[in-house]
């Protein structure tokens, strides 16, 4: 049991598992600095270039349910010390790819490698520390990795352009390969794994195990809605929006931009700490979140002539960058709603929401880019970015109803005298409760 751990050895295995995120980090946002380059290295337009994100998010999000249950069954050790090859190794062909075949291939290992890290370093948060320290917890590892994306713009900026293409990425890539060391020597797991392995049937009905619980249902939308637009303008489009959409000049462009980190690395221990105390108050956070982030984009879009005061820019970007924090709550929702046992799978399902919602967020606004290149002023990035207007309020819609139905399986337990990890309270707007009948 997490109580029964030395706590200083809890904060040692956690803060090396931390510094390999960290690196996940990095790597994932090393792509946003160089993106002028690739386009000449690669010799491909905007929608080509979008690919690169694509795919890596896309392997990331479609790698999430089943890097829970490898986690589940091999441990957290093992998946984080394959993460950390793997993201080195992809690193390391991609500094020497000279095709678009070849950067795409590269940029598919290393989206594995990635893939495998989040959902690990939970599991270990799980492990290691109480149900009511985890929010906070995970909202800090968050916040400490959100770093790896600051070394990914102005450090990363500035070695590439002292040192070239592929002497900085074989560096990074070979200090990433190196660190495998530290996390095969220091991290280690509190459970015993399983003795053999699952048949495809029991892992299937694994999965569909945590899909059932409506608290996993609504982790899934919650994490799905609110940490897509700071992953699709971090990733790909928010310097080119920046700049060609909203008239920002170059060096502005790349400060607001480092708004949307600076926000979660602020942002998600403030979080944390709030749904940890006061874990009946997240989901309002959560619709609370996403009316701001649409009144954000309202402010964006409708703005006379498109081209909005640097303020009202650095104030939407700030509320975009709490989406990272904000969407911790699902992983919160996960911890409270399944058995220690089935956190890593449920976490992996919760965890494709946000990232899969990425890869449609950032390949949509390309092929809207795309369609609309001939219009004049930037007012092409005007309407691609209501794609991403679009996806909130979808993802928004889907969270309501997972709410609804999350809070009444919550009220039917109360009924039936179980225990419930969170006290609700009702209101008129929930659904209705069947009583149990009487034996």
């Amino acid at each position: 049991m997490a109580a029964d751990r030395p706590e200083s050895r809890a904060w040692w295995i956690w803060s090396a598992a931390v510094v390999a995120y960290l690196a996940a980090v990095f790597h994932r946002g090393s792509l946003g600095v160089a993106g002028t380059q690739a386009l000449d290295r690669f010799d491909v337009g905007p929608a080509a270039l979008s690919a690169f994100t694509v795919l890596q998010v896309g392997i990331y999000a479609g790698m999430q349910i089943p890097t829970g249950l490898l986690v589940d069954r091999f441990g957290a050790r093992r998946v984080i010390t394959a993460a950390v090859l793997l993201l080195g190794t992809g690193q390391a062909l991609f500094a020497l790819a000279d095709t678009y075949a070849m950067g795409l291939a590269a940029r598919g290992v290393l989206g594995l490698g990635d893939a495998l890290m989040w959902v690990s370093i939970l599991r270990l948060v799980a492990s290691y520390f109480s149900a009511r320290r985890y929010a906070l917890v995970a909202t800090i590892s968050s916040a400490l990795g959100a770093l790896g994306g600051v070394a990914a713009t102005f450090p990363l900026a500035a070695a590439l352009r002292a040192l070239g293409w592929t002497p900085t990425f074989l560096l990074v890539g070979a200090l990433t390969l190196a660190y495998a060391a530290v996390t095969v020597s220091v991290v280690r797991d509190t459970t015993p794994k399983a003795s053999a392995p699952k048949s495809g049937g029991a892992v299937l009905a694994q999965v569909r195990t945590a899909w059932s619980v409506p608290g996993t249902r609504l982790a899934f939308w919650t994490h799905f809605c609110t940490m897509f637009v700071s992953g699709a303008l971090t990733l790909l489009w928010g310097f080119p929006y920046l700049v060609d959409g909203l008239g920002v000049a170059a060096s502005s462009a790349s400060v607001l931009l480092s708004l949307l980190i600076i926000g979660q690395v602020v942002g998600g221990p403030v979080v944390g700490a709030l749904i940890g105390k006061r874990p009946e108050c997240r989901m309002w956070l959560v619709m609370g979140y996403l009316s701001i982030n649409l009144l954000s984009w309202v402010a964006l879009l409708a703005w006379p002539q498109g081209h909005p005061p640097l303020a009202v820019i650095a104030v939407a970007f700030l509320i975009f960058a709490l989406g990272g924090p904000v969407s911790s709550v699902a992983f919160a929702l996960v911890r409270d709603y399944n058995a220690l046992s089935q956190v890593g799978t449920a976490t992996g399902v919760a965890n494709a929401g946000g990232h899969s919602a990425t890869a449609l967020g950032v390949l949509a606004v390309g092929l809207v880019l795309d369609a609309f290149e001939a219009m004049p002023g930037g007012s092409e990035y005007r309407v691609a970015m209501l794609a991403l207007v679009a996806m909130v309020l979808f993802g928004a819609s889907r969270t309501w109803v997972w709410w609804r139905r999350a809070r009444a399986a919550v009220f039917a337990a109360e009924q039936r005298g179980e225990q419930v990890p969170v006290l609700l309270h009702r209101h008129r707007w929930d659904l209705e409760v069947r009583k149990p009948v009487a034996a």
